[in-house]
């Protein structure tokens, strides 16, 4: 069972509507299929830029990081500044795809706020080396 902390809908109403939070269930819902040899990502990002999205491969560790900055102000007649908003935030999501995955196995884009990606399911594995062994 899930406890959720008591609400007082008026403020947290007024709040969430002034100061909306992104967090990464709600921005990075992510679809995961297979089809053909490869798993499909789409990943939403609403209201992200392609430019604020960057996906980094380390360690069969594949991360897909956007960050977003907003700024907001409204001025009076005279030029005043009545009301001025900034919102900063980041999200992040890793996915293990191995450690046989090249960052060139993987193909990314970016259309509508969704971020596709294209991985193969089977890792390559580099031809081995024939080694000898020095006989003493």
């Amino acid at each position: 069972m899930r406890f959720a902390p008591a609400r007082n809908d008026l403020f947290d109403s007024f709040f969430d509507d002034m100061f909306p939070t992104f967090n990464t269930a709600s921005v990075m819902r992510t679809d995961i299929r297979e089809k053909d040899g490869n798993y499909l990502l789409d990943i939403d990002l609403p209201g992200y830029k392609k430019e604020d999205i960057k996906i980094s491969l380390y360690n069969g560790n594949l991360t897909i990081q956007a960050e977003h900055n907003d700024s907001k102000e409204e001025k009076d007649a005279k030029g005043n500044v009545i009301r001025q908003e900034r919102y900063s935030g980041t999200c992040s999501r890793t996915f293990y795809v191995g450690e046989s995955i090249r960052e060139s196995d993987i193909h990314a884009g970016y259309e509508n706020g969704i971020l596709t990606l294209q991985i193969p399911t089977e890792q390559k594995k580099e031809a081995e080396e024939k080694k000898y062994i020095n006989i003493l």
